[in-house]
């Protein structure tokens, strides 16, 4: 169908009922998402994907550029990294594995932060055809977390040793209100379990109104999280047959809502599977220039999902998917586009393919996530009401040990979040490279305070050497010097130390 649309933007015949243009600052979906220019930009892709001269100088444009102690990325558009997502050279493509991984490491460093989901309910009154939550799943269990339930379940989430959550919910107006979603969040944070505690808790609900995200904001939250799914209209409105997800433009519009509401930080994503790879790609760096282009500041995330089995959801029925290598690309170019985005993978893939996204970009993590209502609670992993399959089902501990190993710093900050450093803000210390200043040695505490209170021996041992290592990469004397104090003031018991 991709190629049909293709070719009839080739031959001039695509004629559009009520035809939008292209323009980045509209506060309109039809026309910061507009399809001819999704169209024309693949077209353009695929004319010069064997322009060796042209790619060189978009990967050139790309590189990071040092200025004295500062570090600056131009970033791509996403014509030019549409370019490089159709180039099939593989000279090329370890060039841009190269490449992602400078940049990653230019603004990242070795940090990975790390979070788990926490499913509150999964009544929903939306049709979509692509998760097991959809109204007409009459078989699935239907749940909803208590006050007391969702207590229970950050226990057990404080208990493992995480200090970020995200939340997740069905749409239910009836079952799952504002209100319900602003109260869960308040007893999330008023808990303090023994040395635990939940730091940040990011949100991730359906679109809403500019009021109800301006209820977010005062409740709290770090960052608003809204999946597109697709950016294609005509497969979304197919996807999404009924329910207020039915409508693409409230839907597409909810970021520009939640930052008018005053979030500053805002994370966006698509599933990958459910339309092709090269528009979904295109799309979402288009909505990442919007936001840049509307409010100053792009995504604070951006999530890279994949359709996955899950009760009476069947993935090979969906024929958009890709494979690992693909996959892969996609990530890799995400970070070189846009270069001070935090990319997100979760659980939903596997150990092998999150190890090899972590060099290509990827700086944040789920662990020990269980994608079922009320699920930490329980021994044994529960699967009847998963929302999707997870993959990686490894415990916390293992996957810090993991990182660890690999040389990552796992990483329970949420400094930045506390301390103001959100928005713009956040992005003109990360495009500058100062945000390391603070995120290395804010990286290095939460992770002592993870091996004193909750790592095995073996993970404590590994640890432990670690920070020592890092210790001595700290440039900055003063920095130095304080976090070391830190560092033994964990020891002596005390917690919440931060730059």
């Amino acid at each position: 169908m991709l190629r049909l649309y293709i070719q009839m933007y080739r031959n001039g015949k695509l004629k559009m009922e009520n035809e939008k243009l292209y323009n980045k600052k509209s506060l309109k979906a039809e026309e910061f998402i507009n399809h001819e220019e999704v169209l024309r930009t693949l077209d353009y892709a695929e004319k010069n994907k064997n322009n060796l001269e042209l790619i060189d100088k978009i990967l050139e444009k790309a590189r990071p550029v040092k200025n004295g102690n500062e570090t600056h990325c131009q970033g791509l558009t996403h014509e030019e990294a549409s370019i490089l997502l159709a180039c099939e050279d593989k000279n090329v493509l370890k060039k841009i594995y190269d490449l992602a991984e400078e940049i990653k490491h230019a603004f990242y460093g070795e940090r990975i932060v790390i979070f788990a989901p926490l499913y509150l309910s999964n009544y929903c009154v939306n049709g979509c055809i692509y998760c097991p939550y959809h109204n007409q799943n009459h078989h699935i269990p239907r749940k909803k977390l208590t006050q007391e339930e969702v207590k229970a379940e950050v226990i057990a989430l404080q208990d493992m040793g995480h200090k970020r959550l995200a939340i997740e919910s069905g749409e239910d107006p009836v079952n799952n209100p504002i209100e319900y979603i602003l109260e869960c969040i308040n007893t999330i944070y008023s808990i303090k379990h023994k040395n635990g505690a939940i730091r940040r808790v990011n949100v991730n609900i359906a679109a809403t109104t500019v009021e109800n995200y301006r209820k977010l904001k005062e409740a709290g939250i770090g960052t608003y999280i809204l999946f597109q799914e697709t950016y294609h209209k005509e497969s979304y409105e197919k996807l999404h047959p009924t329910g207020p997800k039915h409508n693409y433009a409230y839907h597409t519009e909810a970021m520009d809502r939640a930052m008018e509401g005053g979030i500053d930080d805002v994370g966006l994503g698509v599933l990958f599977g459910l339309e092709r790879y090269k528009y979904e790609f295109a799309a979402l760096l288009m909505h990442a220039e919007h936001l840049e282009a509307v409010h100053g500041v792009g995504p604070h995330t951006i999530s890279v999902p994949r359709v996955k089995k899950a009760d009476d959801i069947d993935p090979t029925k969906f024929d958009n998917g890709i494979d690992d290598e693909t996959f892969a690309k996609i990530v890799a170019l995400t970070r070189i586009a846009v270069p001070y985005t935090g990319i997100i993978i979760s659980t939903r893939e596997s150990q092998a393919v999150r190890e090899k996204l972590l060099k290509l970009g990827v700086s944040q993590v789920s662990g020990a996530s269980r994608t079922s209502v009320g699920g930490y609670t329980e021994e044994e992993r529960p699967t009847e009401t998963e929302q999707f399959d997870v993959s990686d089902q490894r415990t916390l501990d293992e996957v810090v040990r993991w990182l660890l190993q690999l040389g990552h710093i796992p990483s329970f900050c949420t400094a930045c979040y506390r301390e103001g450093r959100t928005g713009e803000r956040f992005m003109s210390m990360c495009k500058t490279g100062h945000i390391q200043n603070c995120c290395q040695p804010n990286a290095l505490i939460t992770l002592k305070e993870f091996l004193m209170d909750y790592a095995s021996e073996e993970t404590k041992k590994i640890g432990e050497e670690f920070i020592l290592k890092e210790l001595d990469k700290v440039e900055n004397e003063s920095v130095k010097k304080i976090l070391t104090n830190n560092l033994k003031e964990i020891e002596n018991g005390k917690r919440d130390f931060r730059f």
